[in-house]
């Protein structure tokens, strides 16, 4: 396997079809994609739940219950919605990683924006802060560890959201295509290595998101 491995990454040219780069990277857009908008969707409907006790009980239940659909399930359903109307490409794998990555971000965002001190909070009313500036300057800076933390998650999931939205529609790129593929014709090798690459896809991205929490901590004063 590491032979095959080694041949598909570094003795094709990455623009090739054969290329395991090549497939890694059709992966990646779409999980970049969904990944940020997840975060983006995520961060929103935790600030919405924080200023209303409507959309905390109405909507953070639905936001739960989501996450409890099989995305095996719905994948397909998705595809061939968004295919009816035009929307083709990366974009329906996209909107799959977008739906698995944006609860932990939601989960994480709506803890960290209430875990300041009540006795911070009334500092702030004492100071006649409005919402939104308490928002800036104490809730959203306290949020960050939780928010990163979150984001560490989403990203692995979004990877995962990319892999399984390539999967129905017969795609004939992507690490999802070539574990189609080696499953159709029995190639173990060729599924073991999309594996591999896959993981180590997520190994990167969860340190990616690693290195831009400890600057973000840093530069708000935190110790290393």
């Amino acid at each position: 396997m590491s032979r095959r491995l080694w041949k598909t990454v570094f003795d094709v040219k990455p623009t090739s079809p054969r290329s395991l780069l090549f497939h890694a990277w059709v992966t990646l857009s779409s999980t970049l994609i969904g990944f940020v908008f997840g975060s983006v969707l995520g961060i929103l409907i935790a600030v919405g739940i924080l200023f209303s006790k409507t959309l905390d009980k109405t909507l953070m239940p639905w936001v739960v219950v989501s996450q409890t659909i099989p995305i095996l399930a719905i994948a397909p359903m998705i595809i061939v919605v968004l295919n009816a109307v035009g929307i083709q490409g990366l974009l329906p794998k996209a909107f799959i990683s977008t739906y698995l990555s944006f609860f932990p971000v939601t989960v994480g965002m709506v803890k960290g924006l209430r875990s300041p001190d009540r006795m911070l909070t009334d500092l702030m009313h004492t100071y006649s802060a409005s919402p939104l500036q308490t928002l800036l300057k104490l809730r959203f800076p306290a949020s960050l560890p939780f928010l990163f933390t979150s984001m560490k998650v989403a990203v692995a999931a979004s990877l995962v959201g990319a892999i399984v939205g390539e999967l129905p529609t017969g795609a004939v790129a992507g690490l999802g295509a070539r574990l189609l593929a080696g499953s159709y014709y029995g190639q173990t090798i060729q599924i073991w290595s999309a594996l591999v690459m896959a993981s180590l896809m997520a190994a990167v991205l969860v340190w990616l998101v690693g290195l831009c929490e400890r600057a973000a901590l840093k530069r708000q004063g935190a110790r290393p």
